[in-house]
This record gives structure tokens, C-alpha cells and sequence, in this order.
């Protein structure tokens, strides 16, 4: 079966994905708002698996909402909280529910987040997480057991085209390609230069890639970024440019640096699309949207 989305990569056209923040409980009110907002203005949404290792609603509960709601969902599966009896367990189901597009991520270190004490499990990373997907798909589970019902997944992983040193990155990225990805989430990019530069590198591969962009909402929050995110660097003319927003105008500077950006990216055809993400701020997506003209 192909999905919306394995058909919106390859049909040539400029992708828009984004990405919806489970709550940290059961009031799932704001996110089932955020899902109405964006089903129909953008080709498919991600849905979170405790990101920044922080304990939230689950990814698959909230490709289930996405799927109620008429929406296509993305399920994003770390590999940091569950072996490969969960990890292949959790994918059956999502199978069997119609979620069919999976963002395959080892998961941000258990330290950064909000249960300090949690066990990391790390059984698989990324890369065979991918593996697992394709081998489940020729009716074997990962043990060499056959499968009653094999599965079928649009599969994916992140890059992050800002690290420094790139060569690390591109040799993971080669890996995932291996291993069966289909598509690329980046992490945030801002020079656009930079990421150009990626791109001539990864036309090389039979995959698509879509570029990260995080709304900036302060100078503070870009300077933030560039100090201490690794893989993220903020341009200074840009954390200038948020800076010398009248007060009260930073939000919207940095939603029109985010347009901006989706503009040029689509104007000139340097990838096939992006992955919008305003971190709990997914009501803004439709503005940023109508920013770059979309």
C-alpha cells in the first residue's frame, strides 16, 4: 500500500510536513486543535516519541488521533526506551491500525530529560531499527521467526547537515540509505549556503529529503540554539535580525524568517520540501505557511 505521503515524495511536487507535541497527560484537547488545524494544510504530521527524553503522551496514540481526525500521521519510534520485542511488537500494530509511515531516531540521551533515573535501553539504533522495518516486510521477524503478516512501512531517519564535523554525519547518512531509508527529516537548518551544499552531496541517493525548519521566536532562543544544540548554528546576521525586532515583534520577525526560508527553499528547488516545526507552537504553523506564500 502506498501512503498519501509516499505518494506526495514521489509525485515531484514540494512537501510540507510537520510535527505535533503529544501533552504530558491525558488532556489531549490542544493536540487534537493542533490536528484540525493542520490536516488539510500540510501532507502528513509527526508525532513525537518523548522528545528531549522527556515522558509524554505516545507517538502511536497520537498517529492514532491523526488517523481519526482524517489527517496522515508519520509515528516517530526511538530505540532508547524499548528492545527489539517492543520495537517490532509496536510496528505490528501500527500496521495493523493504518499508520504506515515510520521516522526511524535512536533517541536523545536519557540525562537531558525530565526521568533521570530511566534505564536507557539502546537495544537497536536507527540504522537497524531501519533494517528491522525491511526485514519484517519480507515476513521475518528479527529473530529469523516467520511472520504471520508482514508489514509494509514508508520508512525514514533524520540528518543533520550543520554538524561540524560533517564527515561522522554523512557516513550515518550513507548507512540509513543501506539500510532501507526512504526519506529525510533534517534537523534545523538556517544557512541556507550550508545546506545547498549538503544537498549537491545527498542528490547522489534515490532519496527524498525535506529540511527541518524550527521557528526561531527570540534572539535569545536563536543564540540558545547555536551555543548549545549541537548540530544547530543560527547565522548571526539572522539573531541580528531578531534582535532588532520592535518589542513584542520577535515572534513575528521569526515567522518571517521561517517563510523566507521555505520560499527560497521551494523557489529554487534545492530539496523536496520541509519539515515545519514550531515546538509547542504548532498553531502558528498555518501563519509560517502563509509566510512563505504557500
Amino acid at each position: 500500500m502506498v501512503t498519501r505521503f509516499k505518494e506526495a515524495l514521489n509525485s515531484g511536487k514540494f512537501v510540507i510536513t510537520s510535527e505535533i507535541g503529544p501533552p504530558k497527560g491525558t488532556n489531549i484537547e490542544k493536540m487534537h486543535h493542533h490536528i484540525d488545524l493542520l490536516k488539510d494544510k500540510i501532507v502528513a504530521m509527526n508525532v513525537t516519541d518523548h522528545q528531549s527524553s522527556v515522558m509524554r503522551f505516545p507517538s502511536i496514540g497520537g498517529c492514532l488521533a491523526i488517523k481519526e481526525h482524517g489527517g496522515e500521521p508519520i509515528l516517530q519510534m526511538t530505540c532508547r526506551d524499548r528492545n527489539r520485542l517492543a520495537l517490532q511488537a509496536e510496528l505490528l500494530f501500527a500496521y495493523t491500525r493504518g499508520v504506515r509511515n515510520v521516522l526511524c531516531l535512536t533517541g536523545d540521551a536519557v540525562p537531558v530529560g525530565d526521568h533521570k533515573e530511566a534505564k536507557g535501553v539502546f537495544d537497536l539504533d536507527s540504522v537497524q531499527l531501519l533494517k528491522a522495518i525491511r526485514q519484517m516486510e519480507s515476513g521475518k521477524d528479527l529473530g529469523g521467526n516467520d511472520l504471520d503478516g508482514a508489514v509494509e512501512f514508508c520508512a525514514g531517519a533524520i540528518v543533520t547537515p550543520e554538524a561540524n564535523p560533517i564527515e561522522p554525519q554523512l557516513l550515518k547518512f550513507e548507512k540509513k540509505v543501506e539500510a532501507g531509508a526512504e526519506f529525510f527529516q533534517t534537523q534545523a537548518i538556517y544557512d541556507l549556503d550550508n545546506f545547498g551544499k549538503f544537498m549537491k552531496y545527498a542528490r547522489q541517493f534515490p532519496v527524498k529529503i525535506l529540511a527541518g525548519i524550527v521557528l526561531l521566536t527570540s534572539a535569545r532562543m536563536a543564540k540558545y540554539m547555536t551555543e548549545n544544540v549541537p548540530g544547530i548554528f543560527v547565522p548571526q546576521n539572522l539573531i541580528d535580525e531578531l534582535a532588532a525586532a520592535p518589542k513584542g515583534e520577535a515572534l513575528n520577525k521569526g515567522i518571517e524568517i521561517a517563510g523566507r526560508m521555505i520560499a527560497a527553499l521551494k523557489k529554487d528547488s534545492i530539496c523536496d520540501g520541509v519539515h515545519v516545526m514550531a515546538i509547542g507552537r504548532e498553531e502558528l504553523v498555518p501563519d509560517i505557511l502563509a509566510a512563505a506564500g504557500l
